[in-house]
């Protein structure tokens, strides 16, 4: 086992899980946080830190700040406990209670905003919630990970580099998209290797990402009311839109079998099933998906009976059948 002098030394996991015995078909589920940020989004935070530092953006009373819906901010919150850096993330109401709690643990501050803009909603008004910040403070330095090229890089660098390692001959890889930055460095990776891996787009439905009309969607992660800047629609084989009752009964569905996962996996697994049953029905394709995070966050809302009921009604609180994939909405 390695031994860490910093938290975000923790990044790389290789541990996938055969969810075949529970779904029927063979796909393999990359789990991406079992790290101290507890996401995938720990790999582009420490990348993207990585790259301020090297571009002397942060000095001794610099103070970082984000826009994040949840992992991110988490994610730059570990870092900046561990570097001594002060740190404010720019949430919303959709974020999770738990997560807002470990960020304030963890020293950052965190400012929720309630009110959606008139153009673009939530992720609009934190947007702008931000830039209102960095212009009364000239401390803050605005990592923006939705325009800043350390966040597919690491990506490309990294997750899709391991997985191409471990599976040199894979067919489909299963990718959920909020700011395009894990699914385009896997995208660019794959199609610079000139290989036959196919990279599929996984998007919520309500979220304009892909050029569809936006909607009210209550799972934080994955989803954009603002269409992501570094996401180029070109290099993805695919896209499928998954609704929100599907991301639901499918977490719950893992859970029922031991694995509490996040929200985002819920829909990832559920695009991913949807799209083989459609494509490859008689189950020849070697495929992975990638799980983004663990379900503890998610205890108060997707888990919570109560929760789902008062926003699903009793559909959301029906087990998937194993022999069952949801419809598939693509493009």
């Amino acid at each position: 086992m390695p031994v860490l002098s910093a938290p975000h030394e923790l990044i790389d996991s290789d541990l996938y899980v055969d969810l075949a015995p529970l779904f029927g078909r063979g796909l393999l589920l990359k789990c991406e946080g079992l790290n101290f940020g507890g996401s995938v989004k720990m790999r582009a935070a420490a990348a993207m830190v990585a790259a301020a530092e090297k571009g002397g953006l942060l000095g001794p009373d610099s103070a970082l700040i984000e826009s994040s819906s949840g992992n991110l901010g988490v994610a730059l919150s570990v870092i900046a406990a561990s570097k001594g850096l002060r740190f404010t993330c720019v949430t919303d109401r959709r974020c999770n209670q738990t997560t807002l709690s470990i960020m304030r643990s963890l020293g950052a501050d965190v400012v929720v905003v309630d009110d959606p803009a008139r153009d673009g909603g939530l992720l609009a008004a934190r947007l702008e919630r931000v830039r209102e910040l960095c212009a009364r403070d000239h401390r803050y330095v605005w990592l923006n990970q939705y325009t800043n090229p350390a966040n597919w890089q690491a990506h490309y660098a990294v997750t899709a580099a391991g997985i191409a390692n471990r599976f040199p001959d894979l067919d489909v890889l299963f990718v959920g998209t909020g700011t395009g930055g894990t699914v385009m460095g896997c995208a660019k990776y794959f199609r610079a290797e000139g290989g036959t891996t196919r990279v599929i787009a996984v998007d919520a439905e309500g979220s304009v990402s892909f050029g569809h009309p936006a909607a009210a969607r209550l799972v934080p992660g994955l989803g954009a009311s603002v269409r992501p800047p570094m996401l180029e629609p070109e290099f993805v084989a695919d896209v499928v839109l998954v609704s929100e009752v599907d991301t639901v009964r499918t977490c719950r569905t893992l859970s029922s079998r031991g694995l509490l996962l996040g929200g985002s996996t819920g829909t990832v697994v559920a695009g991913a099933l949807a799209w083989l049953r459609d494509k490859d029905p008689g189950g020849s394709l070697s495929a992975v998906a990638i799980s983004a995070d663990m379900g503890e966050r998610y205890l108060d809302t997707i888990y919570d009976d109560a929760w789902v009921l008062r926003h699903f009604g009793p559909e959301g609180l029906l087990p998937m059948d194993p022999a069952f994939a949801p419809p598939m909405c693509a493009r």
